[in-house]
């Protein structure tokens, strides 16, 4: 406890680490400030009641207004979030691998990447203007012509004076995507100015601000419950730090491949003949085959509900329970393919072996070249094995925990997408406070002692 108050002095005496956190902690106000804002034409108050009677978004919209913070199902100017910032990226990420002009971009450094983040913003732009007419609709078609009973026992309406005409329509469109694009440029300062990536910082303060009430009302639960309520919420407790404990070893987890590299002169010096090592990550595709594989669970389920046949009804019933058996089975075994898919797209052993080659790096016992490309291969093979099917059953925890009785509000949080980036987020963001003490030569968070010199390292790209 000692060690780690001299840790947080030593955080606040760095002038520069100090102001990159406050500024962090700043735009985060910001953004939560502006989730709480709602459209102009809807009344929050009326809102709020109708989302406590219906219990909120469920399905692929939950997951939205999780990501959000609440802010979707709240109408608000930042309802949309930074996702389509997200799918846009994704998009562009698929097509570096299939579109030449995008993989010329790739390689041309830090022009290239400017011109490819000028892309993303653009499309971005794109995916929020077809978004928000679809959230618009969804909204009118959920709570317009609607009366909502409030607590002081009138009779309100989620839309002022109960409309919502072309005019509204069309203003809300434009607040939704320059509520996006400021949300965006948000993340973007936050990277730039602040501490951590700021994109994937606004995504776990939306998570985590779900957590302080799912906690609160699986206590309220617990003490309702007769037979030893608090003591059964004290385990859930354990349980779920068991789970943060066993996420934190899957996105630290590593294979170490040794890398030697050749000597050579250069007058008075004599640089390489150091060994190295290439961190093979057990799960390089992070949350993204959860997400990929939660948004094609979720195609045949709305297709199935414009479908009026009885067994295809009986077929979206299965696969709308969460808990259920069939839903969790096929999840598990998609996050499977979708791990060893979105692997094999980013990691690539081809250009690790001749980046090697060149800079004359090879690994004991093994060729340079192709050689060297099947090994990394084959390497990474064994070893996304088992962090795919550890990363799937991280996923489908949140079942198991509801069929032992936790609230779904709470079991959300034993894992799935929104465990997993809460988890990764905060290890990035203390490891670049780490690396602040550690250039300064101050005891790190997560260091024994102080900084004696700088560890070799090669970075798998």
């Amino acid at each position: 406890m000692k060690n780690l108050i001299t840790t947080l002095k030593n955080i606040w005496k760095i002038e520069e680490l100090r102001n990159r956190i406050l500024v962090t902690l700043g735009f985060i106000l910001i953004y939560r400030l502006g989730a709480q804002v709602p459209l102009p034409g809807i009344d929050a108050r009326v809102l709020s009641a109708a989302n406590e009677a219906s219990g909120g978004p469920d399905g692929l919209l939950g997951l939205l207004n999780l990501f959000t913070g609440g802010a979707f199902a709240q109408a608000s100017i930042f309802a949309l979030g930074i996702m389509p910032y997200i799918s846009a990226s994704i998009v562009i990420q698929l097509m570096g691998i299939a579109v030449p002009y995008f993989q010329k971009l790739q390689r041309e450094g830090e022009s290239g990447r400017r011109k490819i983040n000028n892309i993303t913003r653009y499309l971005t732009i794109l995916i929020t203007g077809f978004q928000a007419p679809g959230f618009i609709s969804n909204l009118k078609s959920q709570w317009l012509n609607k009366p909502i009973e409030l607590a002081d026992g009138t009779i309100g309406y989620v839309f002022v004076n109960n409309e919502a005409t072309f005019f509204f329509s069309i203003m809300s469109i434009i607040v939704l995507v320059t509520g996006t694009m400021f949300v965006m440029w948000l993340g973007e300062k936050i990277t730039d100015r602040g501490i951590g990536n700021g994109i994937s910082i606004i995504i776990m303060i939306g998570i985590i601000a779900a957590l302080p009430g799912s906690l609160f009302a699986e206590f309220a639960t617990s003490l309702e419950s007769q037979g030893g309520g608090l003591v059964i919420f004290l385990v859930e407790i354990l349980a779920l730090m068991l789970v943060i404990l066993v996420s934190i070893l899957l996105v630290q987890g590593t294979r170490r491949i040794p890398v030697n590299f050749a000597k050579r002169v250069v007058g008075n010096k004599q640089y390489g003949g150091v060994r190295q090592y290439i961190p093979l990550k057990v799960n390089a595709s992070g949350v993204m085959p959860i997400i990929f594989a939660q948004a094609i669970m979720f195609v045949p389920i709305t297709l199935v509900g414009f479908s009026e046949s009885e067994a295809l009804q009986g077929f979206a019933a299965a696969f709308t329970d969460f808990a259920g058996f069939w839903y969790n089975l096929v999840f598990f075994f998609m996050i499977v393919i979708f791990t060893y898919f979105y692997t094999a797209i980013t990691v690539n052993p081809k250009q690790m072996a001749d980046d090697m080659k060149k800079n004359g790096g090879f690994i004991p016992g093994v060729k340079p070249g192709r050689k060297t490309a099947e090994f990394l291969d084959d390497a990474m093979s064994k070893i996304t094995l088992p962090g795919s099917l550890f990363l799937a059953f991280v996923a489908i925890l949140p079942a198991f925990a509801m069929q032992f009785g936790v609230n779904q509000g709470f079991a959300q949080f034993y894992g799935g997408t929104s465990l997993l980036i809460m988890v990764g987020v905060v290890l990035d963001t203390l490891q670049q406070i780490e690396s602040h003490l550690l250039m300064r030569h101050y005891d790190g968070l997560t260091s024994t002692g102080r900084i004696k010199g700088k560890s070799s390292g090669m970075m798998a790209q």
